[in-house]
């Protein structure tokens, strides 16, 4: 089907057409018709498969008289909450429609004169909203739909109780849409509550990586990691990448030493002032930085195309966050490669990871590097560089 066969108002199919959406994506071809039906969702897709739009289209559609509060969104972090606003914005751009963002690390003034002006939707984050409720900046007399994203992030950030203070707040009356990666008992739980007899759309196997990206692990010894790390951006022919850290200290340490050696660093992690993130993503985003090096703030949700790249300087926690890093590249069918350091001590991790996503991950060397030795580089095939061919912008 084409966007004009769903039924979708015109101004919004124009707003999708200016971003140049041509064919639904397999998430949005399930969600649109039953949004637009009035039915509840749990929803459910691989990152980098349109999910957003799955739920702002069919949601600004069903939004025809403008003026009251009738749709919220609530996500976990700033950085998607913005990144949402602007994806409303862009696709409403033919419509008179208000719409509002509110997140923390900013002023409250510029918010609240934004909530006088009556928004039509309100994109927020769940504690900036709840300070918004308790001062009786808005309310959600009016509120037909509720779009409840990334659950198991909150879940993961401790934020269901908060969403369950939010959902309190709103009428009983409504259409509820609920989207996670995962659909734990908690986030059941949350669902039987707060929803009525919703539909499930399950797009993909969820714990795998998108077929597009080509994923390895690279063993090397603890204090070879840096070393390893300049010699991977020197030959993956990267135009765009993404350098993930355990923790904020270290996302400052190695965007220290990049640039050091040469290369145009952004930082993004939660300890950075809001206009010091912000500018981090535009100056990625815009090429102004060739590496992002950030911790899992940028693993959920961040839709930046260009991204050909992803490195985990080191392992994540949980096979979860792997898969969501790697989903940083080879976004909207594109191909894109993950490369991820991992030393003695990675190794349950790297169980975990493969337990997690059903196969086994391919241990790479790089050739001619010179390796301190480790135990694990037994197990590893010498093999050449394992990224596609791409020209490096310089």
């Amino acid at each position: 089907m084409s966007f004009q066969e769903f039924g979708l108002e015109e101004k919004i199919v124009h707003g999708a057409q200016r971003l140049r959406y041509i064919d639904p994506t397999p998430i949005q071809a399930e969600a649109i018709p039953r949004i637009l039906a009035g039915v509840d969702i749990i929803g459910s897709a691989q990152t980098g498969t349109g999910k957003t739009a799955a739920f702002v289209l069919p949601m600004l559609s069903k939004l025809k008289n403008t003026g009251k509060l009738r749709a919220l969104i609530v996500e976990p972090t700033r950085e998607l909450a913005a990144q949402v606003f602007e994806v409303c914005q862009d696709l409403s751009h033919f419509t008179d429609m208000h719409i509002t963002l509110l997140h923390g690390g900013v002023k409250y003034e510029n918010q609240k004169k934004s909530l006088s002006q009556n928004p039509d939707v309100v994109i927020a984050t769940p504690g900036r909203l709840l300070d918004h409720l308790q001062q009786k900046q808005l309310n959600f007399n009016c509120l037909e739909m509720l779009v409840i994203d990334e659950a198991d992030r909150m879940l993961d950030m401790g934020f269901i109780p908060d969403i369950r203070r939010i959902i309190n707040y709103c009428p009983d009356k409504r259409q509820t849409l609920l989207f996670s990666a995962t659909v734990a008992q908690a986030i059941e739980s949350l669902a039987s509550w707060a929803m009525v007899n919703p539909e499930k759309i399950i797009i993909g196997h969820r714990q795998s990586p998108a077929e597009t990206v080509a994923h390895a692990f690279y063993p090397v010894a603890r204090d070879q990691k840096f070393e390893l790390l300049l010699e991977l951006l020197e030959q993956s022919h990267y135009e765009s990448v993404i350098v993930f850290c355990r923790t904020k200290a270290e996302t400052d340490k190695i965007s220290s030493w990049l640039d050091t050696h040469g290369h145009t660093v952004a930082v993004l992690h939660s300890d950075r002032s809001q206009s010091q993130r912000t500018k981090a993503l535009q100056e990625f985003k815009a090429g102004k930085a060739e590496v992002l090096v950030a911790t899992d703030i940028a693993a959920r949700g961040l839709d930046i195309s260009t991204v050909t790249h992803v490195i985990n300087f080191d392992i994540p926690q949980n096979p979860e966050d792997y898969v969501h890093r790697i989903g940083r590249t080879g976004r909207a069918a594109a191909t894109g490669d993950a490369l991820t350091l991992i030393t003695g001590e990675d190794l349950d991790q790297v169980r975990s990871i493969e337990h997690y996503i059903g196969k086994s991950v391919e241990k790479k060397k790089i050739a001619n590097f010179c390796y301190t030795y480790t135990a694990l580089l037994d197990k590893s095939p010498r093999a050449k560089s394992s990224s596609r061919s791409r020209r490096r912008k310089r």
